[in-house]
């Protein structure tokens, strides 16, 4: 871990949104993340995807608005200083992705970090040793 998952209104699969960029730059958002000059999360853990909710509503169905809502589970163990400045980062690098559609339309962006329990979750991962 960590796994970010965005999901968004796939109205924006129609806008100038690029969400294969947007993921790489959350992925190395999420590597570039130091406590005392040390990863605080594995590069072989990493993993950002995006999907499209094909069927939504927003507001009170309103047509010419979007959302982004990601959702950050990490692994169990770090300080909420550490949680805040992750998503503090992560939030920033959406809002300035986001910053040409925000302006011109509606947009809920919004992002959650969730500690996964590690009783109960399996994990089958060659890449942390790749990448040591």
């Amino acid at each position: 871990m960590p796994h970010l998952t965005l999901e968004y209104s796939a109205n924006l699969d129609h806008s100038p949104v690029d969400f294969n960029a947007l993921c790489q730059t959350l992925a190395q958002c999420l590597i570039k993340q130091q406590d005392n000059g040390q990863p605080i999360y594995p590069i072989g853990g990493v993993r950002v995807r995006a999907y499209a909710a094909e069927h939504y509503c927003i507001a009170n169905g309103l047509t010419d608005a979007g959302f982004v809502h990601g959702t950050l589970k990490i692994g169990s163990g770090r300080s909420e200083a550490t949680k805040k400045l992750t998503g503090d980062a992560l939030f920033d690098v959406m809002k300035t992705h986001f910053s040409a559609l925000y302006a011109q339309t509606g947009l809920a962006l919004s992002l959650e970090i969730i500690e996964a329990n590690e009783a109960g979750s399996w994990k089958h991962n060659n890449l942390h040793t790749r990448f040591r």
